[in-house]
């Protein structure tokens, strides 16, 4: 741990049921508690520091678009962000309340569901190759950060070590189910058309995200992270100019520096100058602050 960033979460007395790349989660018997690290991970390695503050923004995010889109789909939430923690933790609240999420235990599915609105990232790379993303033919005559005509699902499988990597609907389907990829497609559609809307009016373009979706008594519902810098490209609209990447308020800036180093982009990651790490808080906040309204 250096300054006031938080890598490592441990809850002595409170069972971990798992520990991923940013998140811990927590068993507290009828329920789970996830808390957001300020680990940051980048080409699927988690850097060596982290960035100050950054799981409270990805927590305080995640309640505040969950709260919007209930009229859309149930979520994982059990508990709103100002609640008192549950008592087995109660002890723990200076150092984990606005990191925390009280969260009803769901089965995961084995796919992530990744919508995109605008060409970029691996879509990019896809597209100049074959006009198509994920298997998805496209228009000719797209550039790189074009809007698409209309977003797309792409999902990819999850990878606990290692990449992610981009599937097909069909396989999907075999992954998941016709009934379950299909309507997990339909909604990760229709919440990132609603969060992208929000965020226009904001100034800010969404141009990809990743969902999560489980299971839970029969019913699918949204879980884990939705519509944060962690999970999706945000770009400053008014900066906005296709045909290059975009500046962005999420990770990208981290990546950026990244591609400026002679790494392989295997573990260990390189730790981060002290200005990137600073710039990189900063945008984490202001894409809060900037689409919510409200103070962080």
């Amino acid at each position: 741990m250096s300054g006031n960033t938080l890598l490592q979460l441990d809850l002595p007395g409170v069972p971990k049921v798992r520990s991923g790349k940013v998140r811990e989660m927590f068993d507290l018997g009828d329920s789970l508690l996830m808390l957001a690290s300020d680990r940051i991970s980048a080409y699927d390695v988690v850097l060596p520091n982290g960035i100050p503050r950054k799981g409270e923004v990805l927590t305080m995010f995640s309640h505040y678009w969950f709260n919007k889109f209930t009229d859309i789909v149930p979520n994982h939430l059990l508990a709103g962000a100002d609640d008192p923690l549950p008592e087995a933790v109660r002890d723990y609240a200076d150092q984990i309340g606005r990191r925390a999420m009280v969260v009803k235990k769901a089965q995961p599915l084995a796919i992530e569901c990744v919508v995109r609105g605008y060409l970029a990232g691996s879509g990019w790379k896809e597209y100049q190759k074959q006009k198509t993303v994920c298997g998805i033919p496209l228009p000719d005559g797209l550039d790189n950060s074009s809007k698409l005509p209309e977003p797309i699902f792409t999902p990819a499988t999850k990878a606990e070590e290692g990449h992610d990597e981009n599937i097909s609907f069909e396989e999907a389907v075999n992954i998941v189910g016709s009934d379950i990829a299909e309507k997990a497609r339909e909604l990760s559609i229709e919440i990132y058309k609603r969060g992208r809307d929000h965020a226009a009016e904001k100034n800010i373009i969404i141009a990809d995200t990743k969902f999560e979706f489980g299971i839970f008594e029969g019913e699918l519902i949204l879980i884990d992270e939705v519509l944060t810098p962690d999970s999706s490209r945000f770009w400053p609209a008014d900066l906005y100019a296709p045909g290059k990447s975009q500046p962005s308020f999420d990770k990208q800036f981290v990546r950026d520096y990244l591609e400026t180093l002679d790494w392989d982009k295997t573990p260990p990651g390189p730790k981060l100058p002290d200005d990137i790490v600073q710039k990189t808080s900063e945008k984490y906040i202001e894409a809060y602050t900037q689409i919510t309204g409200l103070e962080f």
